[in-house]
């Protein structure tokens, strides 16, 4: 093995345990903000009922409430567009791990000595090489998703 190849294959592994790593935070992150939503949730009920009995409580009690209220969607609906981002990157994450595997299956066939191919080796290069174009396209369409609800944001 020459080094530019151990020097690919260190990269390879370094780049796979940061994906990991990334994964595992989101998925810890996007655990949080289910428990958050739940506990949103309950808030919220809380809020409506106090509001619904409406002739217990005074005016400014009640205007008090409903900015509560209102805070509370307003930080639900933060938190559903941070899940949305958060998704939109654990697909990112998947896409790029394949990419990097059709990347490696794709360089071993392309390596081999042209005349040592057999039909199935050029077959399999060909489809590597087509599943290797569908997830690059499919990482540009997450591209350019984010930047779309980024514009949206602004």
């Amino acid at each position: 093995h020459s080094t530019s190849e151990h020097t690919l294959a260190r990269r390879a592994r370094e780049a796979h345990m940061k994906r990991f790593c990334k994964a595992q935070a989101i998925q810890r992150r996007l655990e949080e903000i289910e428990v958050t939503f739940r506990e949103l949730e309950q808030e919220g009920i809380k809020l409506e009922k106090l509001l619904r009995d409406e002739n217990c409580s005074p005016a400014d009690q009640q205007t008090q409430w409903t900015n509560q209220l209102l805070y509370l969607v307003q930080k639900k609906n933060s938190l559903m567009n941070e899940e949305s981002d958060l998704m939109i990157t654990v697909q990112e994450l998947k896409l790029e791990e394949q990419q990097q595997q059709l990347d490696k299956k794709l360089r071993s066939y392309m390596n081999r000595e042209e005349t040592l191919k057999t039909p199935e080796d050029c077959k399999a290069e060909q489809e590597t090489l087509v599943q290797l174009l569908k997830v690059v396209n499919e990482r540009n369409l997450l591209i350019h998703i984010q930047e779309e609800k980024r514009l949206s944001e602004l």
